[in-house]
């Protein structure tokens, strides 16, 4: 199964790591009210160690993904599945939705439709959020990580 010792101890620490992102997910819906059904015990889509796509299993319709949630070395979010239903789709999503919030928050502002941060935080939270909004751009323009 492993090939030496290393490879079996790291893949016990990428499974650690998506154990982490899960519980990540699954809190961060719960502190949203999001009622949804099963979570696999692995992302739907990864760039370990540093995001995770989760596909969140629709309460009101088994079998299907209703949500899809993104955490890691970047902001838990969340964006309900629409007609494209790939994790591709969903960074796309989410980070279309960060630069917009990134407008607000370098105007000291926040969002209409959603928070990032604390609004007393805003101007110091736009140049960080753009950064990882600027690394979900550069991960979906490689058509490699996606196959």
């Amino acid at each position: 199964m492993f090939r030496d010792l290393r490879e079996a101890r790291d893949c016990g620490t990428q499974l650690r790591w998506f154990a982490e992102r899960r519980k990540e997910a699954i809190d961060y819906l719960a502190r949203h009210g999001v009622k949804h059904g099963r979570l696999h015990e692995v992302p739907a889509w990864h760039a370990y160690p540093r995001f995770s796509v989760w596909a969140i299993e629709s309460e009101k319709a088994p079998g299907f993904v209703g949500w899809w949630v993104v955490c890691g070395d970047c902001p838990t979010d969340y964006v309900t599945c629409t007609g494209d239903r790939t994790p591709r789709a969903a960074v796309e999503m989410i980070e279309a939705r960060w630069r917009e919030a990134v407008a607000f928050l370098e105007q000291d502002t926040q969002h209409p439709d959603f928070v990032v941060g604390q609004r007393a935080d805003a101007r110091k939270l736009a140049p960080l959020l753009a950064l990882r909004a600027e690394t979900l751009r550069q991960l979906l323009a490689d058509d490699s990580v996606w196959q």
